[in-house]
C-alpha cells in the first residue's frame, strides 16, 4: 500500500512539474567570465607585485568563470609543483568565492565545511584570489613560488585580482 501511494506521490508531482506554465520570455543566461586580456593583465600584475616586492619569480594560473584554465604562466625556476599548485589555487579561490587562506580557515579539521576539502582539485593553501566584476566571480588568479611563502603568494594574487576588478 505504501508503495502505491508513494508512486502517486511522485507521479502527481511529475505532472505539476510538466504542466506548469513556463515563464513567457525564457532569456538565455548570460553569464561574466574573464577574458584572454584580463588574464594577460592579472598574470603581468602578480608577477610586477612580487618583483617588488622581492618576492622572486612566480609561476601565476588564472582560471575563468568555469574553472577552467585561461592562463598559466610558469617561472624559468619554477618547481615541477608549480603550475598544479597555482591552477589549484586559482580553482579553489573561484569555487568557494573567497580567499583561499580564508576558505583553508573555514575549511580546517573540526569545522563543518572540513568535507569540502575532499573535492577534486581543491587546495587549502594561500595564495588565490578570486577575480570578480562587482559582486560576480568571473575567474581565480593562483600564484606559487613566492619566497614570501604562501602570504606572499597571496598578496601578488590579490595584486594581480586587483588589476582587473574595476572593468
Amino acid at each position: 500500500m505504501f508503495m502505491k501511494i508513494h508512486h502517486l506521490a511522485i507521479v502527481a508531482a511529475a505532472a505539476t512539474m510538466i504542466l506548469a506554465p513556463l515563464p513567457a520570455a525564457a532569456q538565455p543566461l548570460t553569464l561574466k567570465s574573464v577574458s584572454v586580456a584580463q588574464a594577460f593583465r592579472i598574470v603581468e600584475a602578480a608577477r610586477a607585485k612580487c618583483r617588488e616586492q622581492n618576492f622572486g619569480e612566480i609561476t601565476v594560473a588564472v582560471v575563468d568563470r568555469a574553472g577552467d584554465p585561461k592562463l598559466v604562466l610558469a617561472a624559468d625556476n619554477s618547481n615541477p609543483h608549480n603550475v598544479d599548485l597555482a591552477r589549484r589555487k586559482a580553482y579553489t579561490a573561484r569555487t568557494f568565492r573567497m580567499t583561499t587562506t580564508a576558505w583553508t580557515a573555514r575549511s580546517a579539521p573540526g569545522q563543518e565545511q572540513n568535507g569540502q576539502r575532499q573535492l577534486l582539485d581543491v587546495i587549502p593553501l594561500g595564495g588565490g584570489v578570486p577575480v570578480m566584476s562587482g559582486q560576480d566571480v568571473i575567474g581565480g588568479v593562483g600564484v606559487s613560488g613566492s619566497t614570501g611563502g604562501q602570504l606572499g603568494d597571496e598578496s601578488c594574487a590579490k595584486a594581480g585580482a586587483d588589476a582587473v576588478a574595476n572593468q
